[in-house]
Parts: structure tokens; C-alpha cells; sequence
């Protein structure tokens, strides 16, 4: 049975927390709803959008997401390499 993963897509400013008090944290963060995004969505997962819903029109360009699991090995600096 796979684990249920909640994805959110184009948070930039404090929406995203006010999304993670409601539905907890993201297992991966879409910078933008893009050919990526919808390749990584499972079908019990739970996906937040920042503004719109999963009809809105694919980005053009794809972007870099961001997954928790990267997360644990960031430096004992607490800064995320560039």
C-alpha cells in the first residue's frame, strides 16, 4: 500500500502556513503546477494549490521541487546549499 503524500503547488508568501496548519506539512513542494508536478501526484495523494485547482493550464517551464526527504541532510549550519 503506498503512503499518502501531500503536495503543495505555487505557495510563495504566508499562505503556505496558513496551509500547513490545516492540512500539516508538505511531503514535496511544486514551485509550479507543471509536467513534473502532475507525474508525482498519486492517486490518494492530497495536493494544495496556492491559486486554482488542478485544471489550470501546465506551466511552460518546469521548476524544482522541493522534498522533505532532502531535507535531512541539510548541514548542521542549518543553511540549505545553492
Amino acid at each position: 500500500m503506498a503512503v499518502r503524500c501531500v503536495h503543495y503547488v505555487g505557495f510563495k508568501d504566508d499562505r503556505y502556513w496558513n496551509a500547513y496548519r490545516i492540512f500539516g506539512g508538505p511531503r514535496v513542494i511544486h514551485r509550479r503546477w507543471d509536467f513534473y508536478a502532475t507525474r508525482d501526484v498519486g492517486p490518494d495523494d492530497i495536493v494544495i494549490f496556492a491559486e486554482g485547482d488542478e485544471t489550470q493550464p501546465l506551466a511552460a517551464y518546469n521548476a524544482t521541487d522541493i522534498d522533505e526527504r532532502w531535507l535531512s541532510t541539510v548541514p548542521s549550519s542549518g543553511s540549505l546549499p545553492r
